[in-house]
């Protein structure tokens, strides 16, 4: 089961401040969290019910640094759609 300490960072981009405007948070996760959970992670930690959540699969780049071949780290996107009146003060810009 996953937790709290799965969700690597709040994705701060153009596109995903347009979206927080729409009540949508973009979470970047490790690959092992499910939709279900991360509804739990927020209904546990933050006591908000998602009422709609995306997933999003992203490969890590293979990158090359002075000949030596190496790949960055797989992880999942969310789009987590919240109520209107909830808003999370930590996660807001």
């Amino acid at each position: 089961m996953a937790d709290i300490t799965d969700i690597k960072a709040i994705v701060y981009t153009e596109k995903s401040l347009n979206l927080q405007e729409e009540g949508v948070i973009v979470v970047q996760t490790t690959p092992r969290v499910t939709k279900n959970s991360l509804k739990a992670i927020f209904q546990e930690y933050f006591g908000i019910k998602p009422l709609k959540v995306n997933s999003l699969r992203v490969k890590g780049k293979k990158k090359r640094f002075r000949g030596i071949e190496g790949k960055r780290p797989d992880s999942k996107k969310f789009y987590v759609k919240l109520p209107e009146d909830a808003k999370i003060e930590s996660l807001s810009v």
